[in-house]
């Protein structure tokens, strides 16, 4: 969880204070760190790049804002996108079509036909895919996503390796795909894996690597076929509670590269971090509009729902909150953050310690980079908020804030019901 600094128990974010962004850009409001983002991609690449040829993809399912993508666009990484709108994104931000992998499920002869268009190497899913994707095109590189029968993750929903899962080629089945492949007139040359999300240790990283580099193995002495690059996916953890401790990188990425380079003749390893690069970055600043004491709690009423972020609703998740305009005071009473949405479900946070609070207090919602405003929705008719990048005290609105004629703006009425 990153340490923030304070003056006067004002929070500062990337230098700005939160106060005068949440003046000047109204709540609930997204702030990223833009020096952040790029310490964390470096400390990535780096740990792995010491150790062989890499490339990161950068999940940008994870927060697929112009701005951030750019900035990562300038750091020298790829993209792993998972839709065609993730990919027609990141070019306008600036990335090539050979710095992009797509890696999609359950994906549609349209979809591929877009892909194949813009010259995006496709990471294919299933046997289905394979098939409807040469009677699109030929001779195209690809790589397949195999299901190692390898699941981790932080919550049931995010685990994708299990083998009960929607995800990839079955494992007993891959050699016959890369085999279909090459009669297709494909070039195979990569393969491609992904456990799940949020995992914070190294052996799941080192089991599906195992799997991965056994299969390699065999597509060499059976297809005589040499691959170009290992893809290992993402899900690397961040600690979200304070006692939690971050990932070693430098275990992790010995523990993948170095079977990759005893085990095979492949000289690049892909890694797929979303969350690990853009998590901590971010915080969600929301006001407090209302106080209630119920015969069983205290609740802080606050302008941000799980509309603007979900993931406590949806998977559980924890979210550390602090009050930016009382920050480093002691905790007083215990709260439970509540937003505005219809639903007894929309909590940001629960049976939290915090400064005695008022209306009016500015509260922040801890490492909100990865799939909060990503996942954010307009639901009971609730505009998207505003994002803003900071980079060492001067701010830059990088998504505005969406109005009610923009959520109307797709409606028709059928002129018969006008009558």
């Amino acid at each position: 969880m990153r340490k923030f600094e304070s003056v006067d128990d004002q929070m500062l974010i990337g230098g700005a204070r939160a106060v005068d962004l949440a003046e000047e850009y109204g709540t609930p409001v997204y702030v990223t760190d833009e020096d952040a983002v790029r310490t964390n991609y470096r400390a990535v690449y780096g740990a792995f790049s010491r150790r062989m040829p890499t490339r990161i993809n950068y999940a940008c399912k994870a927060n697929s804002n112009l701005a951030i993508l750019r900035v990562l666009e300038q750091e020298g990484s790829c993209i792993d996108a998972v839709s065609i709108g993730e990919v027609e994104a990141c070019m306008r931000a600036g990335f090539s079509s050979e710095r992009i992998l797509y890696t999609g499920v359950n994906v549609s002869n349209h979809e591929l036909s877009a892909l194949v268009n813009r010259n995006i190497t496709i990471n294919i899913d299933s046997l289905s895919e394979l098939e409807r994707l040469a009677d699109i095109t030929s001779g195209a590189s690809v790589s397949f996503r195999m299901n190692p029968e390898v699941g981790a993750g932080h919550h049931e929903k995010v685990v994708t390796g299990a083998r009960s899962t929607k995800f990839g080629v079955p494992k007993g089945r891959i050699i016959d795909a890369y085999s279909r492949a090459i009669e297709l007139g494909f070039r195979p040359v990569g393969l491609h894996a992904h456990i799940g999300a949020g995992v914070q240790v190294a052996e799941p990283f080192a089991n599906v690597t195992d799997v991965l580099v056994s299969v390699a193995q065999e597509l060499e002495s059976k297809l005589g076929l040499q691959l170009e690059f290992i893809d290992i996916g993402g899900g690397i953890g961040i600690p979200y509670r304070p006692e939690e401790s971050p990932m070693d990188l430098d275990v992790l990425a010995e523990a993948v590269t170095s079977r990759i380079k005893n085990g095979t003749s492949v000289q690049q390893v892909i890694v797929e971090p979303g969350r690990y690069i853009i998590a901590d970055t971010t915080v969600l600043l929301t006001t407090v509009v209302d106080l209630k004491e119920t015969p069983d709690k205290m609740f802080a009423g606050v302008d941000a729902g799980f509309n603007t972020l979900v993931r406590p609703a949806f998977y559980g998740s924890y979210h550390h909150v602090a009050v930016a305009n009382k920050f480093g005071r002691p905790g007083e009473m215990v709260y439970d953050v509540a937003g505005p949405i219809c639903e007894s479900g929309d909590h940001i946070a629960r049976e939290r310690l915090l400064p005695r609070l008022e209306e009016g207090d500015l509260l922040a919602v801890y490492d909100a980079g990865a799939y909060g405003f990503s996942m954010s929705s307009q639901y009971n008719m609730r505009p998207k908020c505003r994002e803003v990048l900071v980079r060492q005290g001067r701010t830059n609105l990088i998504r505005e804030k969406e109005s009610i004629d923009d959520l109307l703006s797709h409606d028709r009425i059928p002129a018969r019901l006008m009558i």
